[in-house]
């Protein structure tokens, strides 16, 4: 069942914003480069891969609807930073954007009496709940060490075992 004009125009805003969260994610790696804090850098890079795998998502279920997937318009992120904690501050309120445009995009499928997207949508809002709980752990975190350097390369270190499993992971 083809996606009426309204929900593509509204998958394909997700789908922008997915690659706008990945280049957050990168800019955000940036920042923990720069402070030599490789583990968090590498981290934030798997997250920014991570939100190119969701923005596939999308695209495949766009195309998979015979519609047309398009990528909006991106911007640089606006990220400022200086600390840890508000790298991964900066995250979590990306993640919170996130999490309300895909309970946007179900509110609207819903209306739209579109069934066939539900599936995608639910794995979406699980998938956003363990999103925010994981940065919010981290954040958790950071405020205890509170700037302790030998808690944050203890952290940095904890952080590094994550894996990418690179853009095109299903």
């Amino acid at each position: 069942m083809k996606l009426t004009p309204v929900l593509e125009d509204a998958f394909n805003a997700q789908i922008t914003l997915e690659f706008h969260a990945s280049l957050v994610y990168r800019q955000l790696a940036i920042e923990m480069e720069l402070h030599d804090l490789p583990g968090m850098a590498g981290w934030l890079r798997a997250q920014a891969d991570e939100e190119i795998v969701h923005a596939n998502k999308f695209i495949d279920h766009v195309a998979d609807r015979d519609n047309h997937p398009r990528i909006g318009t991106l911007g640089a992120p606006q990220v400022e930073v200086s600390s840890v904690l508000e790298v991964f501050k900066a995250a979590l309120a990306h993640e919170q954007k996130v999490s309300e445009s895909i309970r946007g995009l179900y509110r609207l499928a819903e209306s739209e009496g579109d069934l066939d997207s539900r599936p995608l949508l639910n794995f979406f809002i699980e998938e956003q709940v363990e999103e925010e709980a994981t940065v919010r752990e981290i954040i958790g975190r950071v405020q205890m060490i509170n700037d302790d350097g030998p808690g944050l390369l203890r952290l940095d270190a904890e952080l590094a075992a994550r894996q990418s499993g690179g853009t095109e992971a299903a």
